[in-house]
């Protein structure tokens, strides 16, 4: 099946409230990152692409089909990373993992080595009979991250991964993300630029429900009036989510 995620004209409402606006995108292999401040419509994109919710118009498609006629064979494709951190703390990282490979229907036979795998790819082996409480903020992340690489998906989807992390902590998660990305399509959907400004090949710039501006950074950057001031005293994406979002558009280094 060809690697290709396509969406045409989604829409979601809620209420009289369009949180989606005719959304279309076509995503290839690479990581995405889609930037917004908070109620641009990001995890809104994210929920009906895992198809946590129902769509009000449009069509999602991956190989030209319709995901919702592919169903589990979509759903086995899938990652997702979730933006809040809904583990169960008293469980240890093997156990949820186990719990969420199970989810996946992934075959018990595979579920150990499965499980040793993400470990290993997330740097989680040597805490893995250790309760979830006892991690920090960044490990918790991991495990997340980690369950939504069970069964190598090809669609990985992240929803703010590094939210409340420290600077620290969000440059490993990034660089592990990173490393992940190859051979499958990477969704990041973040307020926080830096998050993708090193890592994205292109960018969706999002605000109130569409789709802004489009591409890379650098052409991001480069489509910014010459005549404007440089937030740092050289343009960077922060400038260009200024620029497009407004100056009062919450912004986070």
């Amino acid at each position: 099946m060809k690697m290709e995620l396509k969406l045409l004209d989604l829409t979601k409402k809620y209420g009289s409230k369009l949180a989606l606006d005719g959304f279309t995108y076509t995503f290839k292999e690479g990581i995405y990152g889609i930037l917004g401040a908070n109620g641009a419509g990001k995890s809104t994109l994210m929920n009906l692409i895992t198809d946590n919710v129902h769509r009000d118009g449009g069509e999602i498609l991956y190989g030209g089909t319709d995901v919702l006629k592919l169903g589990n064979d979509f759903r086995s494709l899938l990652g997702y990373m979730p933006q809040q951190q809904g583990l169960y703390e008293s469980m240890t990282a093997e156990t949820f993992l186990t719990y969420m490979a199970r989810l996946k229907r992934i075959p018990g036979r595979n579920i150990k080595d499965e499980i040793t795998r993400v470990l290993a790819l997330t740097n989680l082996s040597d805490v893995r009979h250790a309760k979830i409480y006892s991690f920090s903020g960044g490990m918790k992340q991991r495990v997340l991250l980690a369950q939504a690489m069970l069964g190598e998906p090809k669609v990985l989807i992240l929803d703010e991964p590094t939210a409340g992390l420290d600077p620290k902590e969000r440059v490993r998660l990034r660089n592990y993300i990173f490393e992940l990305s190859k051979n499958r399509i990477v969704l990041l959907a973040t307020h926080i630029v830096s998050d993708i400004e090193a890592i994205a090949g292109d960018i969706i710039l999002m605000k109130e429900g569409k789709i802004m501006l489009t591409g890379s950074p650098q052409e991001l950057i480069a489509s910014l009036p010459a005549d404007k001031k440089p937030l740092l005293g050289y343009f960077s994406l922060e400038d260009v989510y200024l620029h497009y979002l407004g100056e009062d558009a919450d912004i986070h280094e």
